[in-house]
């Protein structure tokens, strides 16, 4: 999954970024309001982690303008731990659930987690033929066996497993899986498919390439 983390304490954005990061999850962190509404407008994210007092403004302003344009993405916002009044502006707002500092990173991470699993109608396992996702432990199995991936090969599936049965365009996956300083071509995506193929040979489950829609993983026909 991708998180958007907003947080003006230095220290704090890089221990979480990490943890994020150390869970298998892809990362954006910034300080600032005015960096979180442009990667906010211009990047899709799973979920945004929202800590309300920045050095350039609150940041429920940004959360007000996302929810304006109709953008869904679930928000989990800091806060305060005795502050009622900055939890039921955040979900006045538009915010999805709140979390008081001080806080457990575990809990940060399951939180965002079970946002995303209500957002997109998911559970925290998800079954393809013998191919199984456990968002918990952030691993895949074939059977009972671990599927290991690379990374980007990792989050390809990860992407097209959060939803199967259904179509995931390649601009979706690309804008996704693009990191700041990097984007993610149809090549090189295309590359990663393939190879994702070949490796889910006799899994039970395949991606199925549907020519100017995107993908999609759905269990196989392919009984050999």
């Amino acid at each position: 999954m991708r998180f958007l983390v907003v947080e003006d304490d230095d220290v704090l954005r890089g221990v979480m970024e990490r943890a994020l990061r150390d869970a298998g999850h892809r990362v954006d962190a910034v300080g600032t309001r005015a960096a979180a509404e442009h990667l906010w407008l211009y990047q899709p994210f799973d979920a945004v982690l929202l800590d309300l007092n920045l050095p350039d403004g609150n940041a429920l302003e940004a959360l007000r303008r996302a929810r304006a344009r109709a953008d869904r993405t679930p928000v989990l916002v800091l806060t305060a731990r005795n502050r009622t009044d900055e939890r039921i502006a955040g979900l006045d707002a538009g915010a999805d659930d709140y979390l008081g500092k001080p806080f457990d990173l575990a809990e940060v991470e399951a939180r965002l987690r079970a946002l995303v699993r209500r957002s997109q109608g998911g559970a925290d396992r998800v079954t393809v033929g013998r191919l199984r996702l456990d968002r918990e432990s952030s691993r895949f199995f074939i059977g009972d066996e671990p599927f290991d991936l690379p990374a980007r090969e990792f989050e390809v599936l990860w992407e097209l497993a959060s939803l199967p049965g259904r179509v995931v365009s390649k601009r979706k996956l690309s804008n996704k899986l693009s990191g700041l300083e990097e984007a993610l071509g149809d090549n090189a995506l295309e590359a990663f498919v393939s190879r994702l193929r070949r490796k889910l040979a006799n899994s039970g489950a395949t991606i199925r390439t549907l020519r100017g829609l995107g993908y999609l993983l759905e269990e196989s026909t392919d009984e050999s």
